[in-house]
């Protein structure tokens, strides 16, 4: 299961170069770990600037954040003769999108491009707010999903 901007690539969401290829789940079997990485050296020789991490697992830990249910909601983002990668339903790919906004300021023009409706925003916040315990959470989630609704073109609340 793929997410992050290869993902968005695959999905047609956006057309932009990503550092990286962010595998979900499952763990990258040892034997594909070093393919990958003989690969990023074969990409380096030839003048690229792949880095050897290029497929990697690191995001791993976030599935514990997504909404429940959403492995049933998954879509699939390609499907090759050799592999099948998968990932997350529009809705909760937004979410994590927005999470990531909100949290660290990142993705949004991953935001803008993932086009969410006002309803979508509206479902949303509620989750976003109650991702961190601080009580400025709330407010601090309100202002950011506000910003991203202004430059989509509509009022939020």
């Amino acid at each position: 299961m793929v997410i992050g901007g290869a993902a968005l690539n695959l999905l047609g969401v956006i057309s932009r170069l990503t550092k990286d290829c962010d595998i979900l789940f499952p763990e990258t079997p040892q034997d594909i770990a070093k393919a990958s990485q003989s690969f990023a050296r074969e990409v380096r020789e030839k003048g690229g600037a792949l880095v050897d991490e290029w497929l990697n697992n690191g995001p791993a830990s976030i599935q514990t954040q997504f909404r429940p249910g959403w492995k049933n909601r998954l879509q699939t983002a390609f499907d090759g003769q050799a592999i099948r990668l998968r990932s997350l339903g529009r809705e909760d790919f937004l979410c994590a999108k927005l999470f990531a906004l909100c949290d660290r300021g990142i993705d949004l023009l991953d935001c803008i491009a993932l086009a969410p409706s006002r309803a979508a925003l509206d479902r949303i916040v509620q989750w976003l707010e109650q991702q961190d315990a601080s009580p400025r959470r709330p407010a601090h989630v309100r202002v950011t999903i506000a910003n991203l609704a202004k430059r989509l073109g509509y009022a939020f609340p």
